[in-house]
């Protein structure tokens, strides 16, 4: 095994024992990136130089006994989320020229523990798509089938860590963006709770949805991350006070034959289900039942609204946040002759249709008059999808679901369509609307070799029972 394709696990291992360094491991990673980049294009910037600095000083840290769980780790960053120093566009040509004063919280954590930075990953642009097709920067192409997409808008996180291009990726997750990706190229991806890892340096599109999450090649590598990542953060208001559990700990300690498993009855009667993807679910199930887990028909009677409440919400909240980015105040500012233009022509050069079309959507839902409408309407009707999952989590620990409802499409296939896009998102925005932990798992492959996700929700704040299910499946 070539030393990019082991695990945070593996190579702590490796490294502590001295079997080889963080430089070597961070070469191999850096190689793999140099080989692969061209064809799949998961990264917009490498950091080649300041990886291999930061290698050489996790060496030195191991050598003095000093280490931690990720020191001298190589990882990869969505570029949607902020570094200090390093080039950080958001996949959107009017940031180009945007380097971060400042860095996200959990990117701090993490290097701080000595982890080792080798680029920033290409995204749908400010995390506006679900195929990683509306990055400004090209599309992202899936490892396994170069002809089909990567999945959105973490794909090139997804892509960097399954094409063993480093040991593990941070990613944003607002209505799937974690775990669709995830789901779509085989490896592990968490969406936490909201408010349990701090927002402070993403770059905001629905600020009542974003979350930070993890994206790996195993449920214990997630876990060695939340570790880090998680906990409450003064910069972010929206952090709870929530005692962090070991997730690695819990991940040993669940008793199977108390499990209940809640299966969602809407989740499986959508007419776009792949019939091999409900076959692959299904069979998992059957393993968690076996194991002796009690397996629990449930209902989320208003899952059915979550795809239009989410595509009121977000562009309304987008509308918001993205007025910040005008060409004035930092990023790329277009050719003008008046402050109209340099206005409207930086936005016009800098944004890619997606992003146009959503910040379009979300002013008129907040206009005067259509207001009450459209985005209070919505807010009640969010309201109702909370409280079928705390009704249903009275009763269940854990839900099962497809996490995506087909596997990976080809390359251009939706990008035309927007309302098909939007629904590849189906079965990941509901948890997203309850701000509740949910988590993709591999769980097999189509028969042509695409893999197929499986999606574990759990209570809020109950992302230690959800990565424990997901180390079983």
């Amino acid at each position: 095994m070539n030393l990019n394709e082991l695990t945070i696990f593996e190579a702590r291992k490796g490294l502590d024992a001295g079997h080889f360094s963080s430089v070597e491991l961070t070469t191999a990673c850096l190689r793999r990136i140099e080989e692969r980049n061209p064809l799949l294009n998961a990264f917009v910037t490498i950091t080649a130089d300041l990886s291999m600095d930061e290698a050489k000083k996790a060496d030195q840290q191991i050598a003095r006994g000093e280490q931690t769980a990720l020191t001298g780790i190589p990882f990869s960053v969505k570029d949607a989320i902020c570094v200090e120093g390093v080039r950080s566009t958001g996949s959107a040509t009017i940031l180009d020229n945007y380097i971060s004063p400042y860095e996200a919280t959990v990117i701090s954590n993490i290097r701080k523990q000595g982890a080792v930075l080798v680029g920033k990953t290409n995204c749908d642009a400010f995390g506006h798509g679900a195929s990683n097709e509306n990055s400004m920067y090209g599309a992202v192409k899936n490892p396994y089938d170069l002809t089909k997409v990567s999945g959105g808008s973490s794909g090139g996180s997804a892509v960097s860590v399954a094409d063993h291009q480093c040991l593990f990726s941070i990613g944003e997750d607002t209505g799937g963006s974690i775990r669709q990706p995830a789901s779509f190229c085989g490896i592990v991806g968490l969406r936490p709770s909201y408010g349990r890892n701090s927002r402070y340096g993403i770059m905001p599109m629905a600020s009542s949805l974003d979350t930070v999450g993890p994206l790996a090649k195993s449920v214990e590598d997630v876990a060695t991350l939340m570790n880090v990542m998680a906990g409450m953060d003064e910069k972010d208001g929206t952090t709870v006070s929530d005692v962090v559990p070991n997730y690695e700990k819990e991940l040993k300690s669940l008793k199977v034959k108390k499990l209940k498993v809640g299966i969602p009855s809407e989740y499986f009667e959508i007419e776009c289900l792949d019939e091999e993807v409900r076959a692959t679910i299904e069979i998992k199930i059957k393993e968690l039942e076996e194991m002796g887990a009690t397996i629990v028909p449930v209902s989320l009677p208003h899952t059915k609204y979550a795809i239009p409440v989410y595509y009121i919400v977000v562009p309304s909240e987008d509308s918001s946040n993205l007025g910040r980015l005008d060409g004035i105040r930092y990023g790329v500012q277009a050719e003008h002759e008046n402050l109209y233009d340099a206005y409207a022509k930086s936005r016009a050069q800098g944004f890619p249709e997606e992003v146009k079309r959503r910040i379009m959507i979300g002013t008129y839902a907040l206009s005067s008059g259509y207001y009450d409408a459209y985005y209070r309407k919505a807010q009640k009707v969010r309201t109702l999808i909370c409280q079928d999952f705390d009704r249903v989590f009275e009763t269940v620990d854990v839900l099962i679901t497809p996490t995506s409802p087909f596997p990976a499409f080809d390359l251009g296939a939706k990008k035309d369509d927007v309302l098909a896009m939007y629904l590849a998102d189906v079965f990941a925005v509901p948890a997203s609307l309850a701000g509740v932990p949910a988590l993709s798992v591999n769980a097999g492959f189509t028969k042509s070799g695409l893999p197929i996700g499986v999606q574990v929700i759990g209570k809020r704040m109950g992302e230690a029972m959800v990565l424990a299910v997901g180390s079983l499946l």
